[in-house]
């Protein structure tokens, strides 16, 4: 079973001065919203994650969701044995998370993994549903916490580019 999460970082807050309802997409997937994530396989209990607090988790489950499309465009689906490959690089260092889909299946590992660590490995759709579930999740949380950021207008299309899945 798949868990995508996520942890505010209490070192690196957003500017209290912050207008979330103007925010720039620049500010929301760079400058704001900082802390840690995780991809965490429950079953095998193994996970790929980070600990560093300074991560933009809505950059991270915005770029996810990419990935996961990006790793969907050989017409062959889930039958192509050629493996697909994306990565999702930090900004703020050369740290990278890498992912590998051969057939149904993704492998994420990422660069700060020990060499003889297996990477996790999730099925294709569970990993795209899981990360549209996050990202719906993670805009709740964030809209909760943040007066305005539900009447962003980057924060509506980034909804509406990535709905949920049933």
């Amino acid at each position: 079973m798949l868990d995508i999460g996520y942890s505010l970082s209490r070192r690196f807050p957003d500017p209290p001065q912050t207008d979330y309802r103007r925010a720039d997409v620049h500010a929301l997937r760079h400058d704001l919203f900082c802390g840690d994530v995780y991809l965490a396989d429950t079953e095998a209990d193994r996970e790929v994650s980070t600990a560093w607090g300074w991560v933009p988790v809505l950059d991270f489950a915005w770029a996810l969701c990419d990935i996961v499309e990006q790793l969907d465009q050989d017409p062959r689906g889930s039958r192509a044995s050629q493996p697909q490959y994306a990565e999702l690089d930090f900004t703020e260092s050369s740290d990278r998370m890498l992912f590998e889909r051969r057939f149904g299946w993704v492998d994420v590992e990422a660069d700060w993994m020990p060499g003889d660590e297996p990477p996790v490995t999730f099925s294709h759709s569970a990993l795209r549903r899981e990360a549209r579930d996050f990202l719906h999740d993670l805009i709740a949380d964030l809209t909760d916490m943040h007066e305005g950021l539900g009447d962003n207008p980057a924060i509506w299309s980034l909804q509406s580019r990535f709905p949920r899945l049933p």
